[in-house]
């Protein structure tokens, strides 16, 4: 269990750092605030229970062998993030009247789709399953321990993520510089997409 700090701390580099699932929750935050967005942020959580599984038990690598199978999820994802991106720079600035109108942010099951779909998500689990053992002893405690420490991690950046970009977004008074923060997390959103191809 020595590796346990060590392994949170990579954890939180690769799952923390600016990416699809990250910033969609940013952008969410900046467009939609907390409040409507943690349902969104619950399905991206969900949609990680699922990758951790498939990584964990090798069920992705098996996928992934098909050789016609990672450009139809590299274009899945690609297609659903410009689509998440869109919803975002269209939004109306937060704390506009506009932007209180119900049914307006994304649902909890987009969240899922996003993290299933999401290349760099497959990526960094795979790379802190593969570096750490923290249970040497039992293969499937290891597997166990390391998911559920993982998806704790997870959890707090997602929060975190989404905090952040209502904040950002409450601290804008002026609705022009509003639409230009939803812009912003738009393109970058965009921007990871062209990224995570390249992963």
């Amino acid at each position: 269990m020595d590796a346990v700090p060590l392994f949170i701390l990579t954890s939180l580099a690769l799952v923390g750092s600016p990416g699809p699932n990250t910033l969609s929750l940013a952008a969410l935050g900046a467009a939609f605030g907390v409040r409507r967005g943690l349902a969104y942020m619950a399905g991206l959580n969900l949609g990680m229970v699922a990758v951790v599984a498939l990584v964990g038990s090798g069920l992705w690598a098996a996928v992934l062998s098909y050789p016609r199978m990672a450009p139809v999820v590299t274009f899945a994802a690609s297609a659903y993030l410009i689509f998440l991106a869109y919803r975002i720079a269209t939004a109306p600035p937060l704390g506009t009247a506009a932007a209180e109108a119900p049914g307006r942010a994304p649902r909890w099951y987009a969240g899922v789709t996003l993290s299933l779909a999401n290349p760099k998500a497959y990526v960094a689990v795979a790379a802190v399953f593969s570096r750490y053992s923290l249970w040497p002893n039992s293969a499937v405690a290891d597997q166990f321990a390391k998911g559920a420490l993982l998806l704790a991690t997870i959890v707090l950046v997602n929060l975190l993520w989404l905090a952040a970009g209502a904040l950002l977004a409450r601290s804008v008074v002026n609705p022009k510089v509003g639409r230009a923060v939803n812009m912003s997390f738009a393109g970058l959103l965009v921007l990871s997409v062209a990224v995570a191809s390249f992963l």
